[in-house]
């Protein structure tokens, strides 16, 4: 037991890590919005949706009581989610405004209700594993957001939408993580992970096909000079998204994509 809990502490910080720098990813793009006192087509739903699964992942690993290490990277990306969004909603038109305030209250106020209230009257062990379900859930779901980036890149036959470094640290944040709930026997973390990364490993095959077609599809908007991930057992959405399991900001790269598709369509 003592083996397997210092494999998961090593995993775990290895995770932290890799986590915090990839929560990290959007900080120039906001940079750009603040220059440009404005959101320029940005969208704030996968800061949202990461906000949403870095709560569910708090509320699970709380419950569970030996997965610290969820505690402290998710708890970061809520204060980190919640500074992008607030600094989003500042900039934005009143229309994305509304749209973002029908979202929050979407997810993280009425979505996150209703989840704890749901749970709150079962048993302890029956609640974790009901939550873990929902959480696995969520994850996998995230996790296969960047299937329309690979789209994407397989249509154009061009990577400028799907940065190698960020697919190769959420690839290893996914590694970090699997390992981290393989040591606590915990499947709802490890399994979301083993689909993360599959489909950090198929980007990064395309990257090496295409990446020597410099061929540019359409011109890039100048603020959108970064791209996301969020990362955790949280990391993003055909958006952010996240988190970890715990995953930071695959939605950054989808919506980079779709910013760029819509450009090219006007």
């Amino acid at each position: 037991m003592a083996f397997h809990f210092t494999w998961a502490f090593v995993f775990g910080i290895l995770g932290n890590l890799v986590s915090f720098g990839v929560s990290l990813a959007p900080l120039p793009t906001f940079y750009q919005i603040y220059k440009k006192k404005t959101s320029e087509g940005f969208q704030s739903i996968p800061y949202l949706v990461s906000l949403f699964s870095a709560m569910l992942w708090i509320y699970y690993a709380l419950l569970k009581k030996d997965a610290i290490l969820l505690v402290t990277i998710n708890t970061f990306c809520v204060f980190i989610q919640t500074f992008y969004i607030f600094t989003y909603f500042f900039y934005a038109p009143k229309k994305e405004r509304l749209v973002t305030v029908k979202f929050i209250l979407l997810f993280n106020v009425f979505g996150f209700g209703v989840i704890c209230l749901s749970t709150l009257f079962l048993k302890e062990g029956l609640r974790l594993c009901v939550l873990g379900y929902i959480c696995m859930a969520f994850s996998l779901g995230v996790f296969a957001a960047p299937l329309c980036i690979v789209r994407k890149v397989i249509k154009t036959k061009s990577v400028e939408f799907m940065p190698f470094y960020l697919s190769l640290f959420l690839t290893l944040g996914a590694v970090m993580w699997f390992f981290y709930g393989l040591c606590l026997h915990d499947k709802n973390i490890a399994v979301p992970n083993v689909l993360g990364f599959t489909f950090g490993i198929l980007q990064m095959i395309l990257y090496a096909i295409y990446r020597k077609n410099s061929k540019k599809v359409v011109e890039e908007p100048k603020i959108s000079e970064h791209t996301i991930d969020v990362g955790k057992p949280s990391t993003m959405v055909c958006s952010e998204l996240s988190t970890a399991v715990p995953q930071p900001t695959t939605g950054g790269i989808v919506e980079k994509a779709q910013n760029m598709e819509g450009s090219n369509q006007v």
